[in-house]
This record gives C-alpha cells, structure tokens and sequence, in this order.
C-alpha cells in the first residue's frame, strides 16, 4: 500500500483519500456502507466541506466511533470572522468530533493573511490555540492564490485540481509544494469525469510523491477500483503514457472543467454540464446525453441572457456563454 505524507502535518496516509462531495446525492443509509467499507479496507483521509450539503453529517454518522484512526478536512467559505465560528461550530456538530485535522478556506478570492482587514486568518489562529483544528489549509481554482498561498508560509496544505491534463505552471505549483513542505491535496484527479481511465490517472499521480489525491466517490463500485490499486497499484506503462497524450491532444485548450462555480444560473442552465457537452458525448456513452432529459437541459441554452455572471465566475477564465452555444450547435448534430 502506497503512503503520502502531507508535508509538515506529518499526516500520513494511503494515496487514496476519499472525496465526500459526491455522498451529499446518496441515501444515508448508502453513504454509510461506502465509508465503513472505505475505512475497513484502509482509508483514513475523508474530506468534506460546509458548502457539501449532508456530506458532512454523513460522515459524522458512518465514522464519528472510528474519530482516532482517521484524518477529517473540510472546509468554510465564510467571508467573514462571525460566519467562520458559525461554520466551524456547525461542521463540529455535524461531523460529531471536537476538532478538524485540517480546515480550510474553500476556493477563496485571495489569499487570507494577517492584518488583510479580513480577520479570517486569525480566526483560523484562534481555532488552532482552541484546539478545534489542528491544521490551516487553502483550496483553490485559481492558480495565482494557490502559489500565493504557497510562498506565503501560512499554510499547512493546499488542495489544487491536478490531473494529467495539468499543464506545466500546475506541475511547478506540486513541486514547490513539496519544495516548501507543503501537503498538495489533489482534487479533481479525473477533470469532472473527463478522464474515464482511473488506472491512468492513478498511475500518473503516483509519479508525485507528495500529491494526495482525493477521490469523488458516489458508488460502491468506484469505490471498489480505488481499493484494488492499495494491492495492484496501476504502473506507467507504454499503453498509458499513450492514452494520456492522446487524451491532451483531445482536451487541449479552452474546456470546461465542471467544477460549478459559475452557478446557478438565472435561467436555470446546468452550465458545468452542459459547457462540456462535446467532450461528454465523445469520452462517454452518447446514448446517456441524448435522453430527452438531457435535450430539455441543452435547450435551455436558447434562453441564454448573455449576463456574464457564469464568465465573472469561472476560475479558468473561459468564454461561458459562447461555450455553452457551441456545445449546444454540436448537441443537435447528434440529435440529427
């Protein structure tokens, strides 16, 4: 079984970390049976977030009786210092613990620091006095605060999307991580489901020694592929390497990653699926995306105000709405 350690937390784990945002559209009573499984074949990194809905209480139900064996990250996106004890006492209360291996700041605008008028580091300075989170970390879409965060030594753990998709400044921010002793917590190791090779991705990641990926899982069967790569861990093989560059041919350029936060939309768009239609009918069963579901979600694409807001919002900086209508005039090619 593959160990990654988390830079100066010392935390060391499994390269499988589970991610909990997906549990948040489950049952409670299947969340509970794919994280005692997820803890009883040997995973002890779960990170969840206030923004996850139930994620949180979900977690506290399956794994509060097992608090001692594993490491527990979420997060707040609290803006201001009440609202961060308003979180930190909620995610408290719902993971039913009394402190947070690592809390975060969820995909802040900038990089927190003291005396930035904020307060917001400082209460996370207090929290840690008060025992109720043992560690700091930053998540980000944007790589300009991840690095920022980076250099700033502030931070235990950064958590980044990194992928074989990952371009080079991407791979740069890994490497000064591990220079600065910094854990990099992974997400997004499958870019939304545009990578639908879990071996690839898992044996590309293995490369980083100090890159703890953190997969979003939904089924008991995702699951299960994870769990098999502790004992038969996929290797970089030729075949692989192939398929990856393949694949950065493929998704070379502006696309969407499905990371949401360019939602919701005023006319009700499910921008972060309907953005990367193309891609999701070429890289997955087509039949799928062409329900009439589906057709009713693309249409409303027509009804595009040409706001800005999801553009504002992207943390790619792509063209959203000019995204969204020329997946749309490809969608209704299939259709055809």
């Amino acid at each position: 079984m593959e160990k990654v350690t988390l830079g100066r937390t010392g935390i060391t784990v499994n390269r499988n970390g589970f991610g909990a945002l997906p549990i948040q559209r489950v049952t409670g009573e299947d969340a509970t049976t794919i994280l005692r499984k997820a803890y009883a074949q040997g995973i002890r990194f779960f990170d969840s977030a206030r923004w996850y809905s139930d994620s949180e209480e979900k977690l506290g139900n399956a794994l509060s009786d097992v608090r001692k064996d594993i490491y527990i990250a979420t997060k707040t996106g609290s803006t201001t210092v009440e609202d961060f004890w308003k979180d930190l006492e909620t995610s408290l209360n719902n993971l039913k613990i009394d402190y947070i291996d690592i809390y975060q700041f969820h995909n802040p605008s900038f990089c927190p620091k003291p005396g930035d008028g904020t307060g917001l580091y400082e209460a996370m300075l207090e929290a840690k006095a008060q025992g109720k989170i043992h560690f700091i970390g930053l998540t980000n879409h944007r790589l300009p605060v991840a690095i920022e965060a980076c250099e700033s030594g502030l931070y235990d753990t950064i958590q980044f999307p990194f992928s074989y998709l990952a371009d080079q400044k991407d791979i740069d921010l890994v490497n000064k991580c591990k220079e600065n002793n910094i854990g990099f917590i992974c997400m997004k190791a499958l870019s939304g489901g545009l990578i639908n090779r879990s071996d690839a991705a898992y044996a590309y990641l293995a490369q980083f020694d100090n890159v703890l990926p953190i997969w979003g899982i939904q089924k008991e069967s995702e699951l299960d592929e994870f769990i098999s790569y502790q004992t038969k861990a996929p290797e970089l093989t030729q075949e692989i390497q192939d398929l990856i560059a393949h694949d950065r041919k493929e998704l070379a350029g502006d696309f969407c990653r499905g990371c949401g936060y360019c939602m919701p939309c005023p006319k009700g768009i499910q921008i972060n699926q309907c953005a990367r239609m193309s891609l999701m009918l070429r890289r997955a069963p087509a039949a799928s995306w062409l329900n009439d579901h589906w057709q009713a979600e693309m249409k409303k694409i027509e009804e595009c105000l040409n706001c800005g807001k999801c553009k504002q919002h992207c943390p790619y900086h792509l063209n959203t709405p000019k995204l969204l209508k020329k997946n749309y005039e490809d969608y209704k090619t299939f259709l055809k």
